[in-house]
Formats: C-alpha cells, structure tokens, sequence
C-alpha cells in the first residue's frame, strides 16, 4: 500500500522509485501483483507516467485511511514497549538544507534513537500533529495553530509557477492583480482555511484540485494553471517561476502539541532552530 499511495501520488513510476530510496523494476512488479491480487487495473500507464484508473482512485483514499491506522497501531506498540524514537512530519521537500542538516546534528546529538518519517501531502499543513501519527512537523505557515506550538526557521519569499511559453514568464516580477483572471489550483474540500487561503493569494479561486506538488506541477504543465511556490526549488525546464512582490514569505515552521513535554522534542526543536539558521 505504501508503494501504491507513493506511485499514485507521484503519477510517475521513476520519481515513486526515488521517494521511497528503491530501483523502479521492484516497485513496478510490485504495483503489478497488487493489481493482480484486486484483479483490476489500477494505474493507465504511458509513456509520460500514469493516471489512477476508477479503481485506483478508490483505493488511493481506502490505502491512505490503512496507512495512517497502521501508523497509529506502531506508535502505541512502541511507547507501550518503551523504545525511545521519534516521528517527524515533513511537508514538501524533504531535500532541503536546513533539514539536511538537523538530520545530522541530531544523530550526532541522539544516537540511540529511532527517528521516523513520514512525509505528507499538501492537505494537512500539520503532517498527521493532530491526528497522533506524528510527534513533531517541519512544515509551512500559517494555519490553524490552535493548540499548538509553532517555531519559525525560516523565511522564503514567493513566486508563481507558470509554464516557461506563458507571457507572463517573461517578466521580471509579478504582482497578484496580474493574475486575476486565470486558473489556479486548489486543494481538497476539508483543507485547513488559512492553509488554503494563504496558497490562493487571500481569494477564492477555480482551477484542478490537487493533493502533491506533481500533481500542482502537471496541472500547470498540461492545462496553463497557475499556483504559487517558494522559491529556490529546481523545476522542469518547461515551468518558470516568477518573484510576487505583493505576497507575504512563506514561513518554514517546526510545529508540536502545545501539551507534549516529551524532552526528545525539546532538544529537536533546539537543534532545529540551530540548523536552520545557518
């Protein structure tokens, strides 16, 4: 299943087979025997990548429920058993710096502990914090921080992602009035309202829904949507992004339960703070 929710995420067997550190011809036999075991095709495969068929997408929703059960199941088993580890959140790219180097410093820190991650789409700006599949997140602001305590790492500016043909790509920045009258994505209904509302520059807006940033990606590839994103990130030679100079930065943020004294997030966050700033 977790093979599964990574290919139907990516939509693009090579890209699953690097989220999950694996060679694709593993992964592929794999999503193979699944279909056999339902006896039903659940990816239309080309040579672009592939899309969920009608039994596909009603699986995507059924793996992701039994994934996050399946993580709760391992939570309460191992503090029942009292191994010492912790489950870090992580929202978006996992690559970044600043993470890079928390991993290290806190494996010099905490060498004995087993340190978890779960990556998440873009639906849940918390990575599962609410739901207790998750002690900690590194993630994005703002959303409802209700309960909550949210550090600040850092600070991104914004741009918005257009295909590389698009005229407004060609200029040197934009500013949101400019893209009043086009198509943007937006997430599932249920998505926390200031984590929507922030992404959508402060307006409602009609365009694809979207889940994962290749699917924001493809949206704008194949139908001119438009999105926003921080910048720095590498894209496809076919997008472009362009600086907004009228929308607040985007804020990498380190989010725990306001109510969890648990000193292994304590010196997690520290370290964070630490390797962020550097």
């Amino acid at each position: 299943m977790h093979y599964f929710v990574a290919v139907a995420e990516e939509l693009h067997f090579g890209r699953a087979a690097t989220r999950l550190h694996m060679s694709q011809p593993p992964l592929s036999r794999a999503i193979k025997r699944l279909e056999t075991e339902f006896g039903a095709l659940l990816f239309a495969r080309s040579p672009v990548g592939v899309t969920l068929t009608p039994a596909g997408a009603v699986l995507l929703d059924e793996a992701r429920g039994l994934l996050d059960q399946a993580e709760r199941v391992r939570v309460r088993v191992s503090a029942a058993a009292g191994v010492a580890t912790i489950t870090v959140g992580v929202l978006g790219d996992s690559t970044d710096p600043g993470a890079t180097r928390l991993a290290a410093a806190y494996r010099r820190s905490h060498p004995g502990i087993d340190i978890r991650i779960r990556d998440t789409d873009l639906t849940d700006p918390t990575c599962g914090l609410r739901a207790g599949l998750v002690d900690v997140a590194l993630t994005r602001a703002p959303f409802d921080e209700t309960a909550l305590t949210v550090r600040e790492l850092r600070t991104d500016p914004v741009g918005v992602v257009l295909r590389a043909d698009d005229p407004l790509a060609r200029r040197g920045r934009l500013q949101l009035a400019d893209l009043g009258d086009r198509r943007w994505f937006r997430f599932p209904q249920g998505t926390d309202p200031i984590w929507q509302s922030y992404w959508s520059g402060g307006e409602p807006r009609e365009g694809p829904v979207v889940r994962v940033v290749q699917e924001c990606l493809q949206a704008v590839l194949w139908n001119g949507t438009v999105g926003l994103a921080p910048l720095g990130h590498n894209l496809p030679a076919e997008l472009a992004v362009v600086p907004l100079i009228d929308m607040a930065p985007s804020r990498v943020v380190a989010v725990w339960n306001e109510s969890d004294t648990n000193p292994l997030i304590r010196s997690f966050i520290e370290i964070a703070t630490a390797a962020y700033c550097h």
